[in-house]
């Protein structure tokens, strides 16, 4: 059973601590044919058995056996695919058109029998963050682009918040989140609505996130590492990327429970790694494009997961 991964870039991606390459690495020192490829490599056709352009490569762990070394790629090849092959969705969002031009892509190999990792009809169907905000206890949230309607929101809010959170619904770490002052922030919030070409997402803050947001990984409907992460002091983010801290986390009873909820729904879709994002018990988004942290969540738990993740899939 060949392994496929489809990654971004090597120049774009962090190669210290890239959970792909990770999870390649792993596969390849068990003996598992694994290959990456690159979306300049990946094209499809109607006619004849389906091909695709493949690199072998080689990379190495630090001392730790979990942080990257090196990772490069080496030979290329163009191999036939056929029923045993497994694609990994592994690019990064934004989530627009041009991600949503792969999905289609991936989802015609899937149609032949290839079998996709997250299955890229499961991606296209759930909005990380707007999936979360529709399940129980979710925090209450506004998504448009029309300031009369987000100013009723904010109204509406019991009890008044100090300050809001908005942020795109179609980026990820961090990247495009401000916090507000709830007394000035129309202004910004039309500029936004410009900035990104379409509706934002505005929320109260919650004071909790100082104190740490939780990232629980999930493969096959079962959790295989929780940590919290910490923002820096005076910070709000509580992004890795960005600066913030992280170690061991065990999940409440009620975080557990939404999160098992949630990946048994995705289980119908195909859709078997899940790293959900978790405020004060309640689920803040469900990453599904490329869920990851799977080398920071290895490091708190000293166990390399792209192992347990392998273990799983055979």
């Amino acid at each position: 059973m060949r392994q496929l991964l489809l990654i971004d870039s090597l120049e774009k991606l962090n190669v210290k601590k890239d959970s792909s390459m990770m999870l390649g690495l792993a596969m390849q020192r068990r003996g598992i044919e694994c290959y990456v490829f690159f979306e300049s490599d990946f094209a499809i056709t109607n006619q004849g058995p389906p091909k695709l352009t493949v690199h072998s490569f080689k990379g190495s762990l630090k001392e730790d056996q979990i942080y990257l070394e090196s990772f490069e790629t080496t030979a290329q090849k163009v191999i036939e695919l056929n029923q045993d092959d497994v694609i990994h969705m592994r690019l990064d969002p934004p989530f627009d058109s041009h991600y949503l031009r792969v999905l289609w892509m991936l989802d015609h190999l899937c149609s032949q029998g290839i079998k996709v990792m997250n299955h890229p009809r499961g991606i296209m169907f759930f909005n990380e963050k707007l999936y979360a905000y529709r399940k129980e206890g979710s925090f209450p949230s506004y998504v448009g682009e029309n300031l009369k309607r987000a100013q009723q929101f904010v109204q509406s809010l019991d009890p008044c918040p100090d300050a809001l959170i908005i942020k795109p619904m179609d980026l990820y770490s961090g990247l495009g989140v401000e916090k507000l002052s709830v007394s000035n922030w129309e202004k910004r919030f039309e500029e936004k609505v410009v900035e990104l070409g379409g509706p934002v997402i505005v929320q109260p803050f919650i004071g909790a996130v100082t104190k740490g947001e939780v990232r629980s990984l999930y493969f096959k409907q079962k959790e295989i590492g929780t940590i919290l992460k910490t923002p820096k002091d005076g910070e709000f983010l509580s992004n890795i990327a960005q600066g913030a801290t992280f170690g061991t986390h065990e999940l409440s009873d009620l975080a557990r429970a939404r999160c098992e909820a949630i990946v048994r729904e995705l289980a119908s879709f195909e859709v078997d790694w899940v790293a959900f994002d978790i405020l004060a018990d309640s689920v803040t988004e469900v990453n599904i494009t490329c869920p990851g942290l799977l080398v920071e969540v290895s490091y708190a738990l000293n166990k390399n997961l792209a192992d347990t993740i392998i273990d799983m899939m055979l």
